[in-house]
């Protein structure tokens, strides 16, 4: 006789055995022992065919299992541990009882000692054993034990053994005894809430209420009790839907298990997102405001490769110009200490100066081309322009599921991290809650968003790309958490550097299109006209590719004082603002709009636009008063602008300075509020890219 022992208790395994008869699964056919000799097993099939085969081997087989035997398997012993004492106690002098029965020792054969007489299994057979041990049961208090119990906790054992022996109760529901008609409305009422703003409980039972009026006819159901309703309402209700969660938080689909966001290559996955920076600045009309902010995000490093503040409304264009930010290397300003500049940071700079020169003047901070950019589906972001930016510079849109904001986890926290380090430390902080903000908040804004900006990047290539993160870790240094700027630099060996070269007309290619028709007068953009001797022969006429024959015109939304417009030739030609010489500051389309409602005097067409002009030009001069006023220093108001028109404007000091006092302590004087020729010069995207 061989035996097949796989772990099961002793009273199992004596329906295991391969003898004489016995049916066995082997290679995926059945067959029955034949003859057993020594180590070796003889098996036919129901055709007659025969082999013998080694015992070891046969045991071997994945397939192998005696025919009505259950395969040899761990018992859950996780699930006794979770039963009531009492019964695991009983299940266990049940198993000591069984083996009594069929093996003549309670602790079976292994265990050593001479059966009683009436459990012999050499003078008594198995249905005297049975009875004789229904009857000690019985003397021993055991309530309604017969022989057919005695048979029915043996079958039990043998096909689940211990876990068999517990007392099975029928498992009770969820909703406990509520109808299920009544169940069914509420799983409907609630299907029904969701995407709309959240009730209460008390809404909801009326709703559930009218559905079954509907479905089975008015009175035929009837309403659970209020707090039974309830109850029954928290039971079924997914946890993100109930009456009492925020509507903005629930899902229409179950939740997924959470998994983290990998990247092994710097570019691979960007995350891009915009919110509100949690501090007040002066806007372009003097009030204060609080700019968005917009960060690309590499997740393999952890660094941010871009960030645009801008005072209201973040644009399209100011998404797409973020991809042209993070695919090129950023100057170091004016002023900066050297060892913010890319030859000091950890990374082969000997190396990547070979392969782009423009890394000379750059700042340590990261140069990545995305691979795929991760969006939250907001409106700039699945915008034609953003679209087509992504197209034109070869990268992939990934836009995140509804509500998930895990999604792009990374991104969500480096915001709280920013207003962490840096916000709560400038002044007009405003807190990240309503009931954190001061009384005066609004009287503390100091710096405009063009300080802010500079002060934004001096801070992320100081402070955050050389500060040590926990998420990032080397295989050959797990136990040290590096920077962004080691770990780009780790990870420069494995993915390299390709220079993304971007010329001047790249840089108009990526901003919004609009199309407009060429007048007699030029070309009207909100109130303003725009007109240059390069339309003279394109005046009254169509153009062949525009819709509805518009020509094709490209305007930056924050310097509206010239347009770009695709003439036949194919290429984009700079058509000016008829007044744009009497603003001496760039001016965006949220200041223009300040100005328009200011301005409610009507004169002829001429005249009015050339006091909207007039008057933008005060508005600008006015937003920078001098220093100690509770409003923004003068001094680097153009020096965070990349339209500076050369270096001594550049030059300016930190985003901080303030005009100084003379010699006798007296401000200076008010003819210094008016920006010195030049300091504003005209956006050129051409001497832009040369300067790279």
């Amino acid at each position: 006789m061989v035996s097949a022992h796989g772990g099961r208790p002793v009273a199992g395994a004596r329906h295991r055995q391969v003898k004489l008869g016995a049916y066995v699964t082997f290679e995926g056919r059945a067959w029955q022992v034949a003859a057993v000799a020594g180590a070796s097993v003889r098996l036919v099939d129901d055709h007659g065919q025969t082999a013998s085969v080694l015992a070891s081997f046969l045991f071997a087989d994945p397939a192998f299992a005696v025919v009505d035997s259950p395969a040899a398997a761990v018992p859950p012993w996780g699930l006794l541990e979770s039963v009531p004492e009492r019964e695991r106690e009983r299940a266990l002098a049940w198993q000591r009882h069984i083996r009594e029965v069929e093996t003549g020792l309670p602790g079976g054969p292994a265990s050593g000692g001479t059966p009683r007489p009436e459990y012999d299994p050499a003078r008594r057979s198995m249905a005297e054993r049975e009875q004789a041990k229904a009857d000690e049961l019985a003397r021993l208090g055991w309530p309604q034990v017969s022989r057919a119990t005695v048979r029915r906790m043996r079958a039990r054992y043998h096909a689940s053994g211990l876990l068999g022996l517990i007392p099975r109760r029928k498992p009770s529901r969820a909703t406990g005894r509520a109808d299920e008609r009544v169940v069914t409305a509420v799983l409907e009422a609630l299907r029904r809430q969701r995407g709309r703003s959240t009730g209460t409980l008390k809404g909801l039972r009326e709703l559930t209420g009218q559905i079954l009026a509907d479905t089975h006819g008015p009175g035929a159901v009837e309403l659970p009790a209020p707090s039974t309703f309830n109850r029954l309402v928290r039971v079924i209700a997914d946890p993100l839907e109930h009456p009492g969660r925020p509507a903005r938080t629930a899902t229409t689909t179950p939740v997924r298990p959470y998994t983290p966001t990998v990247a092994l290559r710097p570019g691979e996955l960007v995350q891009v997102d915009t919110t509100r920076l949690d501090v007040m600045a002066v806007g372009e009309d003097g009030k204060p405001v609080r700019p968005e902010l917009t960060i690309a995000l590499d997740v393999a490093t952890r660094s941010v490769v871009a960030a645009v503040l801008r005072e209201e409304g973040t644009k399209a264009v100011d998404a797409a110009l973020l991809l042209a930010e993070m695919a090129v290397p950023h100057p170091a300003r004016p002023g900066w200490p050297g060892h913010l500049r890319l030859a000091h940071a950890a990374v082969p700079y000997d190396r990547l100066l070979a392969l782009d020169d423009r890394l000379e003047q750059a700042a340590a901070r990261p140069v990545v081309v995305p691979e795929t950019i991760v969006i939250d589906r907001g409106a700039i972001f699945v915008s034609a322009a953003f679209l087509a930016a992504c197209e034109t510079l070869g990268v992939s849109v990934q836009p995140t599921p509804p509500r998930s904001p895990a999604a792009k986890g990374a991104v969500e926290r480096t915001f709280g991290s920013i207003n962490t380090l840096v916000a709560q430390h400038i002044a007009g902080y405003t807190g990240s809650h309503i009931l954190e903000r001061g009384e005066a908040v609004e009287d503390e804004a100091r710096f405009t968003v063009a300080q802010l900006q500079e002060l934004l990047d001096e801070w992320i290539t100081a402070r955050w790309q050389h500060r040590p993160h926990e998420g990032l870790r080397h295989p050959v240094l797990p136990k040290k958490a590096l920077t962004p700027n080691e770990m780009w630099g780790a990870l420069l060996g494995a993915s390299g550097y390709v220079p993304l070269p971007l010329a001047g007309a790249d840089y108009l290619e990526l901003l919004p299109v609009r199309f407009h028709p060429i007048t007699g007068r030029g070309i009207r953009i909100n109130y303003r006209t725009y007109d240059h001797a390069c339309l003279n022969e394109h005046r009254g006429r169509s153009s062949l590719t525009g819709p509805g024959g518009g020509w094709e015109v490209h305007l930056n939304p924050h310097d509206v004082r010239q347009i770009y417009i695709r003439l036949p030739d194919g290429l984009l030609h700079e058509v000016p603002w008829i007044h744009r010489d009497h603003v001496h500051a760039p001016m965006g389309e949220t200041a223009w709009r300040h100005i328009r409602a200011a301005l409610n005097r009507r004169g002829d067409r001429e005249h009015h636009e050339a006091a909207l002009a007039e008057a933008a030009d005060h508005v600008l001069r006015r937003a920078r008063p001098l220093p100690g006023h509770g409003a923004p220093a003068p001094a680097a108001a153009g020096a965070a602008s990349p339209q500076t028109a050369d270096g001594d404007a550049e030059a300016e000091d930190s985003p901080d300075a303030v005009d100084a006092p003379d010699a006798d302590g007296n401000p200076a004087d008010s003819d210094e509020l008016s920006p010195p020729a030049g300091r504003y010069a005209l956006y050129n995207a051409f001497e832009e890219a040369e300067h790279w």
